[in-house]
């Protein structure tokens, strides 16, 4: 029997376990807990290009094992199509939900790529994804995690996804019969998430674990791995972050919204009104998102752009890096430590290029 294993669906999700895994080693040393144990890590393929990073969590020795598992979202199954179907009958909805709820884990099946029941604790970020239709499917409990910083702030997925008749729902879930992500399944132990007091609608199974600590517990030595894991060219970066004009910088996080012509437009007008400071010009950077593959060199063609290739908090990790300004439409900014001023547009900045409820997810939830 292994200790742990972890479904991560993202560099930032991979990030996090580090986190906790490096934590463990630390409260073993210091004889809080008896052995550290081992841990294993799965990466999902379905939503993520992770490159060349398998081979380097390999190498850290954090992980046992690390697993590449390709998992298939429901629209790839065209026999699911009819079961999400509306059919103006909510009895009839509800039992194709039943039954879309066990083929879809039935037909994840061949694709896993680890006996998850040889692990005694199971972490998954993403619950949402098929997997976590799998893990209700074949009833094995399991720990969710918070998909990113303070996500369900923002988007509570579950509650959005599930709008009208939610406590109907929640009960169906906890049985099993269908499935509900966050913390709403039955098999689904706890959710940890960073902040419970920022949560408007609470899910009993909510635990808060503030990720801070653990980013601030780490040891030069322990940054120093991390980045090894994520940089495959983390002197090349460096290199980058070290050329110095003399001139004040600005640091804008891209993200993957809307479709690549509107993209575009969002951050031209984000560089017209943020990109210089007091009239003056400045060095932009640009972190590109993990998901976001728009191309911004022949956009902005004087910019510095940082690939999507890493989590952005692995920049906390270079003393290399001070921006003067960072600026972010919907990526939530509180764990980055390197910016004098901080930048958070928001909904009242994204209405101008798209309908407000696609991404006013909350203001749309009926608490039923």
């Amino acid at each position: 029997m292994h200790d742990r294993i972890y479904v991560c669906h993202t560099f930032y999700h991979v990030y996090v376990t580090c986190l906790k895994e490096l934590d463990i080693r630390r409260r073993a040393d210091r004889g809080e807990i008896q052995t550290p144990g081992t841990a294993s890590l799965v990466l999902s393929l379905m939503s993520n290009r992770f490159g060349s990073l398998k081979d380097r969590a390999v190498a850290s020795r954090i992980f046992e094992d690390v697993f590449e598992y390709d998992e298939k979202p429901d629209t790839y199954f065209e026999e699911l199509v009819p079961l999400k179907t509306d059919t103006g009958n909510i009895v009839r909805n509800m039992i194709n939900r039943i039954r879309f709820t066990k083929r879809l884990g039935q037909l994840q099946e061949e694709y896993i790529p680890v006996d998850f029941k040889d692990y005694r604790d199971i972490y998954v970020f993403c619950d949402s994804d098929p997997i976590g239709y799998y893990l209700n499917y074949i009833k094995i409990r399991y720990h969710a995690l918070e998909d990113g910083l303070n996500c369900i702030l923002y988007g509570d997925q579950a509650r959005v996804d599930n709008n009208g008749h939610f406590k109907l729902k929640a009960f169906l879930s906890s049985t099993g019969l269908i499935f509900i992500q966050n913390g709403w399944g039955r098999y689904c132990i706890d959710m940890e998430v960073n902040d419970l007091s920022v949560i408007e609608y609470p899910c009993p199974k909510y635990i808060e674990v503030p990720r801070r600590p653990l980013q601030e517990s780490l040891t030069s030595d322990d940054r120093e791995l991390i980045l090894g894991i994520f940089l495959e060219n983390a002197d090349e970066v460096r290199t980058k972050l070290k050329t110095a004009s003399g001139r004040k910088k600005v640091m804008i996080l891209s993200e993957p919204l809307c479709d690549l012509e509107t993209r575009a437009k969002i951050f031209k007008d984000i560089m017209n009104a943020y990109g210089s400071i007091d009239g003056e010009e400045t060095d932009i950077i640009i972190k590109q998102h993990p998901r976001d593959y728009l191309d911004y060199s022949p956009i902005f063609p004087e910019a510095m752009i940082l690939p999507g290739t890493f989590p952005m908090e692995m920049l906390n990790f270079m003393p290399e890096l001070h921006v003067d300004r960072l600026v972010s439409v919907f990526t939530v900014l509180d764990a980055l430590e390197f910016a004098d001023e901080k930048v958070f547009l928001g909904y009242d900045f994204m209405d101008r290029y798209e309908a407000p409820e696609i991404h006013r997810l909350n203001d749309q939830i009926v608490d039923s």
